[in-house]
């Protein structure tokens, strides 16, 4: 992140040592930015992925590359959409790192269907990793940073949520619910010292596993159309901004939704 400048003109040093992060759905893309940003930072962090072979041995490579900044890192399988994995997830990170002082709430899928093919399992599926999870892992991290008086909560919600998207009512759905989300934790854990905030980014230059949920694209190239930057952009740049939110330097910030969209949205 780097250095900033006071009101003064004199440099100071943005830093997150001594924090203990969060990070759900950080085995890849924009998730694995995070955590590395953070833990370049000073962050120890704890990276969360889904309880299948693949997503947890790319977990622990994710924690690994996070050590090599020399903070504390742990990978911890877990399916934020169930509560029971969720409460476990916590209490072994915070018997293994302490207090979570900051919870990224990244974990998604973006499944397409029209709406009159979409069933009730597959609704029910999107809005419980999408926006039951993000609930599930701060009710279970909010008494520590209760305790703690100070925490930060930061949702990674899309453009979908706020100019919609066809195919993804669902999704749509979920995403928007973030915005509601954090603005209810901002007014009520403010009296902690605990900020809660959204970042809305566009197309992310990522690897995506499911193609098939994006039947409109035929090529990368299309990706980018609409964007008057010319490009997507990438995990690294979400990543910067989370790590700013989450920093003593953003502490004015709560209840925001921060876009990054390239001017896709304006």
């Amino acid at each position: 992140m780097g250095e900033a400048r006071d009101t003064l003109g004199e440099c100071v040093m943005l830093s997150l040592k001594g924090r203990t992060a969060l990070v759900t759905g950080a085995g890849r893309n924009i998730g694995r930015a995070i955590v590395l940003k953070l833990a370049e930072e000073g962050a120890n962090v704890v990276v969360n992925a889904r309880d299948s072979k693949e997503s947890h041995r790319e977990a622990r490579n994710v924690a690994k590359e996070a050590r090599a900044f020399g903070v504390r890192a742990i990978a911890v399988a877990a399916d934020v959409s169930d509560p029971v994995q969720v409460g476990a997830m916590v209490k072994a990170a915070t018997k293994e790192l302490g207090t979570i002082h900051i919870l990224v709430n990244n974990a998604a899928i973006r499944p397409s269907s029209p709406l009159l093919e979409t069933t009730d399992e597959e609704w029910d599926r999107v809005l419980k990793v999408v926006l039951y999870g993000p609930f599930y892992c701060a009710r279970a991290v909010v008494p520590g940073m209760i305790e703690a008086k100070w925490g930060r909560i930061i949702s990674i919600s899309g453009i979908s949520g706020i100019q919609g998207a066809a195919n993804k009512i669902h999704v749509v759905t979920a995403k928007a619910g973030l915005t509601g989300f954090s603005k209810g934790l901002a007014k009520e854990l403010a009296q902690y010292n605990i900020t809660a905030n959204t970042v809305v980014p566009s197309r992310i230059d990522t690897k995506r596993r499911h193609m098939e949920w994006y039947p409109h694209v035929q090529k990368a190239n299309d990706f980018a159309q609409g964007i008057p930057l010319g490009r997507m952009g990438r995990p690294e740049e979400i990543a910067a901004l989370c790590a700013f939110l989450a920093s003593e330097e953003a502490q004015y910030i709560n209840g925001a939704m921060i876009l990054a969209t390239g001017g896709h949205y304006m």
